[in-house]
Protein backbone atom coordinates (compact mmCIF):
# COMPACT_ATOMS: atom_id res chain seq x y z
CA UNK A 1 0.00 0.00 0.00
CA UNK A 2 2.81 2.52 1.04
CA UNK A 3 4.76 1.63 -2.51
CA UNK A 4 1.81 2.85 -4.13
CA UNK A 5 1.34 5.77 -2.72
CA UNK A 6 5.49 6.84 -2.39
CA UNK A 7 6.95 6.36 -6.16
CA UNK A 8 10.17 4.09 -5.58
CA UNK A 9 12.51 6.42 -6.81
CA UNK A 10 11.64 10.04 -5.56
CA UNK A 11 11.44 9.69 -1.73
CA UNK A 12 14.98 10.86 -0.96
CA UNK A 13 14.45 13.50 -2.88
CA UNK A 14 11.04 14.85 -1.07
CA UNK A 15 12.93 14.44 1.83
CA UNK A 16 15.54 16.77 1.41
CA UNK A 17 13.28 18.70 -1.13
CA UNK A 18 15.54 18.61 -3.88
CA UNK A 19 12.87 17.46 -6.52
CA UNK A 20 11.02 19.43 -9.00
CA UNK A 21 7.98 21.17 -8.14
CA UNK A 22 5.55 19.15 -9.84
CA UNK A 23 6.49 15.55 -8.26
CA UNK A 24 7.05 17.45 -4.88
CA UNK A 25 3.62 19.28 -4.99
CA UNK A 26 2.14 15.40 -6.15
CA UNK A 27 4.25 14.05 -2.99
CA UNK A 28 3.17 16.53 -0.68
CA UNK A 29 -0.75 15.52 -1.70
CA UNK A 30 0.29 11.63 -1.25
CA UNK A 31 1.84 12.32 1.95
CA UNK A 32 -1.56 13.91 3.47
CA UNK A 33 -3.93 11.39 2.07
CA UNK A 34 -1.38 8.56 3.49
CA UNK A 35 -1.84 10.11 6.81
CA UNK A 36 -5.42 10.32 6.07
CA UNK A 37 -6.53 6.93 5.08
CA UNK A 38 -4.17 5.35 7.05
CA UNK A 39 -5.92 6.75 10.06
CA UNK A 40 -3.86 8.72 11.65
CA UNK A 41 -5.60 11.79 12.04
CA UNK A 42 -8.81 10.24 10.75
CA UNK A 43 -12.39 12.43 11.20
CA UNK A 44 -14.12 9.14 12.46
CA UNK A 45 -11.84 10.03 16.00
CA UNK A 46 -13.98 13.41 15.95
CA UNK A 47 -17.06 11.31 15.02
CA UNK A 48 -17.10 9.23 17.74
CA UNK A 49 -18.39 9.44 21.14
CA UNK A 50 -15.78 10.90 24.02
CA UNK A 51 -14.04 8.83 25.10
CA UNK A 52 -12.98 8.82 29.46
CA UNK A 53 -9.26 8.58 30.03
CA UNK A 54 -8.32 5.66 31.65
CA UNK A 55 -9.10 6.03 35.53
CA UNK A 56 -10.75 9.28 35.32
CA UNK A 57 -12.06 10.73 38.69
CA UNK A 58 -15.42 10.93 39.91
CA UNK A 59 -14.27 14.78 41.54
CA UNK A 60 -11.60 16.44 40.82
CA UNK A 61 -10.73 19.68 43.41
CA UNK A 62 -9.16 22.45 41.02
CA UNK A 63 -5.62 24.10 42.15
CA UNK A 64 -4.02 27.00 41.43
CA UNK A 65 -1.84 26.43 38.04
CA UNK A 66 -4.56 24.15 36.95
CA UNK A 67 -5.71 24.79 33.11
CA UNK A 68 -8.62 23.62 31.49
CA UNK A 69 -6.54 21.77 29.16
CA UNK A 70 -4.77 19.86 31.81
CA UNK A 71 -8.34 19.18 33.91
CA UNK A 72 -10.17 17.94 30.45
CA UNK A 73 -7.27 15.74 30.30
CA UNK A 74 -7.81 14.13 33.69
CA UNK A 75 -10.90 12.95 32.18
CA UNK A 76 -10.95 12.98 28.76
CA UNK A 77 -8.65 10.77 26.16
CA UNK A 78 -8.52 14.01 23.49
CA UNK A 79 -8.14 17.29 26.00
CA UNK A 80 -8.85 19.49 22.98
CA UNK A 81 -12.72 18.17 22.92
CA UNK A 82 -13.40 20.00 26.64
CA UNK A 83 -16.23 22.39 25.43
CA UNK A 84 -18.05 19.37 24.37
CA UNK A 85 -17.45 17.50 27.91
CA UNK A 86 -18.41 20.96 29.22
CA UNK A 87 -21.41 20.78 27.06
CA UNK A 88 -20.81 25.04 26.21
CA UNK A 89 -22.70 26.65 24.01
CA UNK A 90 -21.64 28.30 21.53
CA UNK A 91 -22.10 31.55 23.29
CA UNK A 92 -19.81 29.76 25.96
CA UNK A 93 -17.16 28.94 24.29
CA UNK A 94 -15.91 32.34 23.46
CA UNK A 95 -16.82 33.10 26.88
CA UNK A 96 -16.58 30.24 29.24
CA UNK A 97 -17.53 30.04 32.70
CA UNK A 98 -14.28 30.31 34.33
CA UNK A 99 -13.17 28.12 37.09
CA UNK A 100 -11.33 29.11 40.18
CA UNK A 101 -8.85 27.13 42.77
CA UNK A 102 -10.91 25.40 45.66
CA UNK A 103 -13.89 24.80 42.91
CA UNK A 104 -15.18 20.92 42.43
CA UNK A 105 -15.38 19.66 39.15
CA UNK A 106 -17.70 16.23 39.04
CA UNK A 107 -17.78 13.66 36.18
CA UNK A 108 -21.64 12.59 35.39
CA UNK A 109 -23.46 11.92 32.41
CA UNK A 110 -26.08 14.42 30.59
CA UNK A 111 -28.30 12.61 27.73
CA UNK A 112 -26.26 9.50 28.27
CA UNK A 113 -23.49 11.23 27.80
CA UNK A 114 -20.08 11.92 30.03
CA UNK A 115 -20.30 15.80 31.02
CA UNK A 116 -18.77 17.95 33.85
CA UNK A 117 -20.50 20.04 36.25
CA UNK A 118 -18.85 22.45 38.26
CA UNK A 119 -20.03 22.34 41.98
CA UNK A 120 -19.42 24.54 45.25
CA UNK A 121 -17.21 23.47 47.64
CA UNK A 122 -18.57 23.74 51.12
CA UNK A 123 -15.50 21.93 52.74
CA UNK A 124 -16.05 21.42 56.27
CA UNK A 125 -20.10 21.43 56.05
CA UNK A 126 -19.41 18.68 52.94
CA UNK A 127 -17.25 16.60 54.56
CA UNK A 128 -19.72 15.86 57.81
CA UNK A 129 -23.02 15.66 55.74
CA UNK A 130 -24.72 18.50 57.23
CA UNK A 131 -23.58 20.45 53.23
CA UNK A 132 -23.96 19.87 50.30
CA UNK A 133 -22.28 20.10 46.78
CA UNK A 134 -24.29 23.08 44.39
CA UNK A 135 -24.15 23.66 41.20
CA UNK A 136 -22.45 27.10 40.70
CA UNK A 137 -21.79 29.15 37.70
CA UNK A 138 -19.73 31.96 37.16
CA UNK A 139 -19.29 34.44 33.95
CA UNK A 140 -16.49 36.87 34.27
CA UNK A 141 -13.37 38.31 32.39
CA UNK A 142 -9.99 36.33 32.94
CA UNK A 143 -8.71 37.79 36.15
CA UNK A 144 -6.96 36.99 39.44
CA UNK A 145 -7.23 33.12 39.93
CA UNK A 146 -9.68 32.44 37.45
CA UNK A 147 -8.22 28.67 35.34
CA UNK A 148 -7.48 29.63 31.78
CA UNK A 149 -7.92 27.40 29.28
CA UNK A 150 -3.86 27.19 28.43
CA UNK A 151 -0.84 28.05 30.57
CA UNK A 152 -1.05 31.99 29.96
CA UNK A 153 2.79 32.29 31.81
CA UNK A 154 4.14 30.27 28.25
CA UNK A 155 2.42 32.12 25.89
CA UNK A 156 2.41 35.79 27.78
CA UNK A 157 6.04 36.85 26.08
CA UNK A 158 3.60 36.35 22.60
CA UNK A 159 0.63 37.80 22.90
CA UNK A 160 1.61 41.57 23.26
CA UNK A 161 4.88 42.09 21.41
CA UNK A 162 5.14 42.51 17.33
CA UNK A 163 6.01 39.18 16.16
CA UNK A 164 5.30 38.81 12.62
CA UNK A 165 5.58 41.54 9.79
CA UNK A 166 5.67 42.53 6.07
CA UNK A 167 8.64 44.51 4.87
CA UNK A 168 6.38 47.44 3.98
CA UNK A 169 4.81 47.65 7.68
CA UNK A 170 8.56 47.33 8.92
CA UNK A 171 9.59 50.18 6.85
CA UNK A 172 6.79 52.58 7.65
CA UNK A 173 7.13 51.43 11.25
CA UNK A 174 8.05 55.23 13.34
CA UNK A 175 11.96 55.00 13.90
CA UNK A 176 14.44 55.38 16.56
CA UNK A 177 16.57 58.13 14.61
CA UNK A 178 19.27 59.57 16.69
CA UNK A 179 20.96 59.68 20.33
CA UNK A 180 21.68 62.65 22.46
CA UNK A 181 25.99 61.27 21.81
CA UNK A 182 27.66 59.63 19.49
CA UNK A 183 26.94 56.05 21.04
CA UNK A 184 25.00 53.42 18.38
CA UNK A 185 23.53 51.80 21.23
CA UNK A 186 20.95 52.84 23.67
CA UNK A 187 19.90 51.59 27.45
CA UNK A 188 17.57 51.52 30.52
CA UNK A 189 17.34 55.23 31.68
CA UNK A 190 18.65 56.64 28.11
CA UNK A 191 17.34 59.40 26.50
CA UNK A 192 16.86 59.00 22.47
CA UNK A 193 15.17 60.33 19.65
CA UNK A 194 12.57 59.32 16.83
CA UNK A 195 10.60 60.52 13.97
CA UNK A 196 7.21 59.46 12.35
CA UNK A 197 5.46 59.63 15.47
CA UNK A 198 3.27 62.73 14.56
CA UNK A 199 0.00 62.04 17.17
CA UNK A 200 2.32 60.91 19.80
CA UNK A 201 1.67 62.32 23.35
CA UNK A 202 3.90 62.52 26.34
CA UNK A 203 3.76 59.56 28.30
CA UNK A 204 2.42 57.38 25.47
CA UNK A 205 4.41 53.70 25.54
CA UNK A 206 5.72 52.23 22.25
CA UNK A 207 7.38 48.62 22.10
CA UNK A 208 11.05 48.67 19.88
CA UNK A 209 11.62 45.98 18.09
CA UNK A 210 14.42 45.14 14.75
CA UNK A 211 14.53 43.24 11.52
CA UNK A 212 14.73 39.55 12.30
CA UNK A 213 14.59 36.06 9.94
CA UNK A 214 12.59 35.61 7.14
CA UNK A 215 10.02 32.89 7.38
CA UNK A 216 9.73 30.45 4.57
CA UNK A 217 7.21 27.92 3.38
CA UNK A 218 8.63 24.35 4.38
CA UNK A 219 6.70 23.27 1.41
CA UNK A 220 8.05 25.96 -1.46
CA UNK A 221 11.35 27.60 0.19
CA UNK A 222 11.16 30.50 -2.20
CA UNK A 223 7.49 31.82 -0.61
CA UNK A 224 8.08 34.46 1.74
CA UNK A 225 5.60 34.06 4.43
CA UNK A 226 6.84 36.86 6.51
CA UNK A 227 9.24 38.31 8.60
CA UNK A 228 9.93 37.99 12.56
CA UNK A 229 10.73 40.68 14.28
CA UNK A 230 13.13 40.97 17.41
CA UNK A 231 11.39 42.69 20.84
CA UNK A 232 14.05 44.86 22.65
CA UNK A 233 12.29 46.80 24.98
CA UNK A 234 9.96 49.59 25.64
CA UNK A 235 10.25 53.38 25.48
CA UNK A 236 7.75 55.99 26.83
CA UNK A 237 7.25 59.89 25.18
CA UNK A 238 9.03 62.23 26.96
CA UNK A 239 8.55 65.36 24.85
CA UNK A 240 6.39 65.33 21.41
CA UNK A 241 6.94 66.92 18.33
CA UNK A 242 8.13 66.38 14.44
CA UNK A 243 11.52 64.99 16.38
CA UNK A 244 10.05 63.16 19.74
CA UNK A 245 12.33 62.75 22.60
CA UNK A 246 11.58 59.23 24.43
CA UNK A 247 13.05 57.50 27.51
CA UNK A 248 14.13 54.47 27.36
CA UNK A 249 12.18 52.39 30.34
CA UNK A 250 13.50 48.76 29.42
CA UNK A 251 15.93 46.89 27.65
CA UNK A 252 15.83 43.49 26.75
CA UNK A 253 18.73 44.23 24.20
CA UNK A 254 20.51 47.23 23.69
CA UNK A 255 18.35 49.80 21.39
CA UNK A 256 20.21 50.64 18.23
CA UNK A 257 19.77 53.44 15.52
CA UNK A 258 17.06 52.66 12.77
CA UNK A 259 15.21 50.05 15.19
CA UNK A 260 11.53 50.20 14.72
CA UNK A 261 8.44 50.99 17.40
CA UNK A 262 4.70 50.03 17.66
CA UNK A 263 2.61 51.28 20.30
CA UNK A 264 2.28 49.14 23.06
CA UNK A 265 -1.00 47.41 22.82
CA UNK A 266 -3.54 47.24 25.92
CA UNK A 267 -3.59 43.67 27.63
CA UNK A 268 -6.80 41.90 27.72
CA UNK A 269 -6.33 37.88 28.04
CA UNK A 270 -8.09 36.17 25.61
CA UNK A 271 -9.11 32.80 26.46
CA UNK A 272 -10.66 31.13 23.76
CA UNK A 273 -11.79 27.07 23.92
CA UNK A 274 -10.10 24.70 21.80
CA UNK A 275 -11.76 23.39 18.72
CA UNK A 276 -11.16 22.06 15.37
CA UNK A 277 -11.77 23.60 11.78
CA UNK A 278 -14.95 23.47 9.74
CA UNK A 279 -12.56 21.84 6.85
CA UNK A 280 -9.11 20.03 7.35
CA UNK A 281 -6.25 22.63 7.59
CA UNK A 282 -2.90 21.10 6.33
CA UNK A 283 0.52 22.71 7.06
CA UNK A 284 3.96 22.18 8.41
CA UNK A 285 5.82 23.47 11.15
CA UNK A 286 7.62 26.92 9.48
CA UNK A 287 9.80 27.75 12.44
CA UNK A 288 10.54 27.91 16.18
CA UNK A 289 11.01 30.93 18.30
CA UNK A 290 14.76 31.76 19.14
CA UNK A 291 16.36 29.05 16.59
CA UNK A 292 15.12 25.93 19.17
CA UNK A 293 15.66 22.74 17.26
CA UNK A 294 13.44 20.44 19.33
CA UNK A 295 10.61 22.04 20.65
CA UNK A 296 8.54 20.12 23.58
CA UNK A 297 5.83 20.93 25.68
CA UNK A 298 5.03 24.57 26.39
CA UNK A 299 6.93 25.71 23.82
CA UNK A 300 5.84 27.97 20.86
CA UNK A 301 6.09 26.87 17.04
CA UNK A 302 5.29 28.46 13.94
CA UNK A 303 2.85 26.80 11.27
CA UNK A 304 2.93 27.93 7.84
CA UNK A 305 -1.15 28.02 8.20
CA UNK A 306 -3.58 31.47 9.30
CA UNK A 307 -6.08 33.62 8.76
CA UNK A 308 -6.38 33.31 5.38
CA UNK A 309 -6.11 29.35 5.54
CA UNK A 310 -9.27 29.01 7.93
CA UNK A 311 -7.12 29.03 11.36
CA UNK A 312 -8.31 31.10 14.27
CA UNK A 313 -7.20 31.25 17.99
CA UNK A 314 -8.01 28.21 19.38
CA UNK A 315 -7.95 26.00 16.18
CA UNK A 316 -5.51 22.84 17.45
CA UNK A 317 -3.62 20.93 14.87
CA UNK A 318 -2.02 17.58 15.51
CA UNK A 319 1.92 17.22 14.57
CA UNK A 320 3.36 14.11 13.51
CA UNK A 321 6.68 13.27 12.52
CA UNK A 322 7.85 13.09 8.87
CA UNK A 323 8.24 9.39 7.21
CA UNK A 324 11.49 8.55 7.21
CA UNK A 325 13.16 6.07 4.95
CA UNK A 326 14.19 2.51 5.41
CA UNK A 327 17.94 1.53 4.80
CA UNK A 328 17.66 -1.68 2.38
CA UNK A 329 20.20 -4.67 2.46
CA UNK A 330 19.57 -5.41 -0.94
CA UNK A 331 19.41 -3.07 -4.12
CA UNK A 332 16.44 -5.04 -4.72
CA UNK A 333 14.39 -4.51 -2.20
CA UNK A 334 11.61 -1.72 -2.90
CA UNK A 335 11.95 1.78 -1.26
CA UNK A 336 9.65 1.93 1.95
CA UNK A 337 9.17 4.74 4.20
CA UNK A 338 8.05 4.63 8.12
CA UNK A 339 4.50 5.41 9.12
CA UNK A 340 3.99 8.97 10.23
CA UNK A 341 3.75 8.90 13.82
CA UNK A 342 1.56 11.79 16.63
CA UNK A 343 4.28 13.91 18.44
CA UNK A 344 1.82 16.54 19.92
CA UNK A 345 -1.31 18.58 20.05
CA UNK A 346 -0.77 21.99 18.58
CA UNK A 347 -3.05 24.55 20.18
CA UNK A 348 -2.99 28.33 17.70
CA UNK A 349 -2.83 31.82 20.17
CA UNK A 350 -1.97 33.80 18.30
CA UNK A 351 -2.88 34.03 14.20
CA UNK A 352 -1.42 36.39 11.61
CA UNK A 353 -2.54 36.02 7.44
CA UNK A 354 0.25 33.47 6.61
CA UNK A 355 1.19 32.44 9.73
CA UNK A 356 0.11 31.25 13.11
CA UNK A 357 1.64 30.79 16.77
CA UNK A 358 1.01 27.26 18.36
CA UNK A 359 1.55 26.02 21.97
CA UNK A 360 2.73 22.60 21.97
CA UNK A 361 0.54 20.03 24.65
CA UNK A 362 0.88 16.81 25.47
CA UNK A 363 4.09 16.46 23.26
CA UNK A 364 5.90 12.68 23.17
CA UNK A 365 8.71 13.53 21.23
CA UNK A 366 10.16 17.11 19.92
CA UNK A 367 8.89 18.47 17.34
CA UNK A 368 10.89 19.88 14.69
CA UNK A 369 10.69 22.56 11.54
CA UNK A 370 9.06 20.67 8.83
CA UNK A 371 7.10 18.29 10.90
CA UNK A 372 3.66 17.57 9.43
CA UNK A 373 0.56 20.30 11.28
CA UNK A 374 -2.88 18.99 10.46
CA UNK A 375 -5.85 20.41 11.73
CA UNK A 376 -8.92 17.90 10.77
CA UNK A 377 -12.50 19.44 10.10
CA UNK A 378 -14.36 18.65 12.92
CA UNK A 379 -18.02 16.42 12.45
CA UNK A 380 -21.03 18.65 12.85
CA UNK A 381 -23.07 17.68 15.82
CA UNK A 382 -25.84 15.43 15.10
Amino acid sequence: MIRSIYPNSKFACWRYNNCGGNWAHTMRKSIISFLLLAGFVSGSVVADELKLADNAPDSYVVVKGDTLWDISGKFLKQPWRWPEIWRLNKAEIKNPHWIYPGDVIVLGSCDGKPCLRLLKNTKADGRNGSGKLSPRVRVSPLEGDATPSIALSSIEPFLYKPLIMDMATFKAAPRIAAGPDDRVMYTAGDQIYAVGLPEAESGDTFQVFRQGKEIMDPDNPKQFLGMEVNYLGDVRVHRSGDVVTLKVVSAFREIQIGDRMVKTPERNFLNYAPHLPVETITGKVASTYAGVVDVGSLMTLVINKGALDGVDVGTVFFGYKAPRSIAKEDKSEPDRITPPIKSANLFVYRVFPNLSYALVLDSTMPVNVGDAAIAEAATPAE
